[in-house]
């Protein structure tokens, strides 16, 4: 057994036991494994232990990346840019992925709409909320979600599927799983307005428990399974 299988098993147990402690099935939790920086050779080690859904930071790794499965026939794997989107590469997203976690203005999202490729399905998008209000992350605060769901709700090339947050680092479970609360009311009161709201991108390594506890349906985990990341060989491309 690889190492990689051998962490996603651990990952995925982890996942379940959180799941069951709130009274959770595991199956309502997605578990997006986070690849960023990491060779397409792992990624493949991850998919040949059953994962199939892959988060990439920056556009360029993560186009050559699809490049690579596609051109190998892998079928059958999703995948999600969760990093901050500049404008002039919102194509290359719009062209090639599967989601997109990171839309926090009507700007970004008009674009991804008007540049997705009309024989693929409409982009998967998430409204990044700043929950912790910290200056120097993306993201609405909670107060503009109204205004700008019902901007993106209406443009045809993206399907808006719920909302997404990096919660400032937090070592208590308690303050941990309060922020969490705080995104899964606004979670669930999207879900009322909107039937295409179904997933709450929430949760990390260091605070998953809370996050599952809270209502995510989604966790980003990337460490945990691919080991530390080496950014010095990262491919020299902007992101």
């Amino acid at each position: 057994m690889s190492e990689i299988t051998h962490n996603l098993a651990q990952v995925r147990e982890k996942i379940a036991a959180a799941a069951e402690r709130c009274g959770r099935a595991s199956e309502e939790v997605t578990l997006l494994a986070v690849s960023k920086t990491k060779p397409a050779s792992a990624v493949a080690e991850a998919v040949e232990a059953g994962q199939r859904a892959f988060g990439e930071n920056y556009v360029q790794e993560g186009v050559e990346k699809i490049r690579h499965f596609q051109d190998v026939g892998q079928t059958g794997l999703q995948w999600h840019f969760i990093g901050p989107l500049q404008s002039n590469k919102s194509r290359l997203v719009a062209e090639h992925f599967d989601w997109c976690h990171t839309v926090d203005r009507l700007r970004i999202a008009t674009r991804l709409s008007e540049q997705r490729p009309a024989h693929l399905p409409p982009l998967n998008v998430l409204i990044q909320v700043n929950i912790s209000d910290e200056q120097s992350k993306s993201g609405i605060t909670l107060s503009e979600l109204d205004a700008l769901a019902a901007e993106i709700a209406v443009l045809p090339g993206v399907r808006l599927r719920g909302l997404m947050a990096i919660p400032a680092p937090e070592t208590a479970y308690d303050r941990q799983f309060a922020v969490a609360h705080q995104m899964a009311v606004a979670f669930r009161a999207l879900k009322q307005q909107y039937p295409s709201v179904d997933t709450l991108s929430l949760g990390m390594t260091d605070d998953m428990d809370a996050a599952i506890a809270a209502g995510s349906t989604m966790v980003r985990i990337g460490t945990a399974i691919f080991g530390a990341r080496d950014y010095a060989a990262r491919p020299n491309v902007n992101s």
